[in-house]
């Protein structure tokens, strides 16, 4: 990623330590997985993507971008995806006993908790988008949760992971992996793209270019996961390598096999960045994310 795209993910990072740092609850050990999870590394690219689409949508607007605004929202999409990956892990769906190269939430704590930590980290992230400390107004703040909301529930994460629980050992066509990923993963990443986009006020022709990006680069995303996953070392993951393999998980790499599998992530790139060529220069930053999620080596 470039230098501004590190700054951006620091910048994430930061606002997450400080809103934990900022929270009094008499529940601390729940607080205390809540951040375990949250602040367990990570790409911060979802958050990434929040303020590279409010950026680009500002500079094209001719507007001041409001980063204030912006990291609220990236540090609310961040929680959620945190919680994603607290369930994601657990015994009943994937089994993971490491995360980021430490123990799964789980493991560090107990299974009820990082339950709860998953439940908590969730309704923090709408309770967030609600608050009145958003600068934004308040069909603006309606319009965030709704999509955010959608990405969320039964047609998005949950629905994906549902569909990927049914469908091990079972042998998938490629639209019906491309269904199941597009909801387990390229919803939340299409969330981020828009939100951030909604926040600088995009009109319907900018949200519609940015939500053909966000499509392509989400499966490209998780394809590029998979590829990883049969690639890549325990070492390199910080988690179990070859997960998908054992556990007979649908995947664009199970059905087609590494070299077309990469053809395609490849070309799904190559599009999510033809899909921003109205904004010219404005989506370098999302150009480079695109590029960044695709090559990357962990």
């Amino acid at each position: 990623m470039s230098d501004s795209l590190f700054s951006d993910a620091e910048l994430v990072s930061t606002w997450l330590e400080r809103h934990f740092a900022s929270e009094d609850v008499a529940a601390n050990r729940l607080l205390e997985a809540m951040a375990y999870a949250a602040l367990n590394g990570g790409k911060r690219l979802r958050g990434c993507l929040v303020i590279s689409a409010g950026r680009c949508v500002a500079q094209i607007t001719g507007s001041d971008v409001r980063m204030d605004n912006l990291l609220s929202i990236a540090g609310a999409v961040e929680l959620l995806h945190a919680y994603s990956l607290i369930h994601d892990d657990l015994p009943a769906m994937d089994d993971a006993e490491l995360r980021r190269g430490k123990p799964a939430t789980h493991i560090a704590f107990d299974e009820a908790t990082a339950i709860l930590a998953g439940d908590a980290l969730q309704t923090q992230a709408f309770s967030i988008l609600a608050s009145d400390e958003l600068a934004i107004a308040d069909d603006v703040k309606i319009a965030l949760v709704a999509t955010l909301a959608r990405a969320s529930g039964v047609a998005g994460m949950a629905g994906g992971q549902m569909l990927d629980l049914q469908a091990e050992d079972k042998v998938l066509d490629v639209a019906e992996i491309r269904q199941m990923q597009d909801l387990k993963t390229g919803a939340l990443i299409s969330a981020s793209v828009l939100m951030g986009a909604q926040a600088q006020g995009a009109t319907d022709e900018m949200l519609a270019a940015l939500a053909s990006y966000a499509d392509k680069l989400g499966y490209a995303f998780q394809i590029a996961d998979d590829l990883l996953d049969a690639l890549s070392d325990a070492e390199q993951l910080g988690k179990p390598a070859g997960r998908d393999a054992e556990q007979n998980k649908a995947s664009l790499v199970s059905l087609l096999g590494l070299e077309e599998a990469q053809q395609i992530t490849v070309q799904l790139a190559q599009d999510a960045e033809q899909a921003l060529s109205r904004f010219g220069s404005a989506a370098d930053d999302l150009v480079a994310l695109a590029r960044f999620a695709v090559n990357r080596s962990y």
